[in-house]
């Protein structure tokens, strides 16, 4: 999916020229993917090569920061019992801001395609009936479908679907929102430079109106909030569903 700023319109096309290997189609999003992914774990082996017990390096002190980081934000979550969790969590927000913020330097942001949340939702929606069963058992997980009435059963199941609708669909459409404003940022102040340069008269004003001006230095500043802001906090509110589903799953 692009999105063409061509004058004042914003629109979306489906490309059509997807490299196809076999019966396996490669998107532009799974290609993005695969650099988040080499993007972090290039990241993780710089930041623990070289450990020291002693005298530790400037790296080493941002990696063991980081660890901690995500040993409080679990265990402060969860539960200390939750321990084992912490990779997984550590693992999908570490994902999850790289491909928001991947698009920083100009590539289409993996999180802007719906079914790349829509495949973290799944795998914790996953994890969080395994919890339930884990807790209850495979009846009591059933059961609980029926209460307080059997008459609910029905919206119990909706209920329990929704979980991992929502979480994708909130996640993307904050992601897609932010690229949305920013390409009908541009496409208004290219408008306006076009209007403001276009007023100074003879071959100057046409050739400086063909130069969108206010382009350069105000989207940058609003990419502060729409991309940085934005990516950072969508990546830690889908993080903290996560822990708070699972957690709640394994009370009961």
């Amino acid at each position: 999916m692009n999105i063409d700023i061509s004058g004042a319109r914003v629109f979306f096309t489906i490309p059509t020229n997807i490299p196809v290997l076999g019966d396996i189609q490669i998107s532009e999003t799974m290609v993005v993917s695969w650099l988040v992914m080499l993007i972090i774990t290039g990241l993780c082996i710089w930041l623990t090569h070289d450990l020291k017990t002693e005298n530790i390096s400037k790296r080493q002190a941002v990696a063991e920061m980081l660890v901690e980081t995500a040993n409080k934000f679990v265990i402060g979550n969860m539960g200390e019992s939750f321990r084992y969790f912490i990779p997984f969590v550590a693992a999908l927000f570490s994902t999850s801001i790289v491909s928001n913020l991947i698009s920083l330097v100009g590539l289409r942001s993996p999180t802007a395609d719906l079914s790349t949340e829509a495949a973290w939702a799944v795998i914790v929606f996953i994890l969080i009936t395994r919890q339930k069963i884990k807790t209850g058992g495979f009846g009591g997980y059933l059961k609980s479908f029926t209460e307080p009435i059997p008459i609910l059963t029905p919206f119990n199941i909706l209920s329990e679907l929704a979980t991992p609708i929502s979480m994708a669909c909130r996640h993307f459409g904050n992601i897609l929102s932010g690229i949305v404003i920013n390409a009908l940022i541009y496409a208004a102040l290219a408008v306006a430079s076009s209007a403001l340069f276009g007023l100074i008269p003879g071959i100057v004003g046409d050739i400086l109106a063909q130069i969108p001006f206010l382009d350069v230095g105000i989207p940058a500043i609003l990419s502060v909030y729409f991309d940085w802001f934005t990516g950072v906090m969508q990546a830690y509110i889908f993080c903290m569903l996560t822990t708070l589903y699972i957690a709640n799953a394994a009370e009961g």
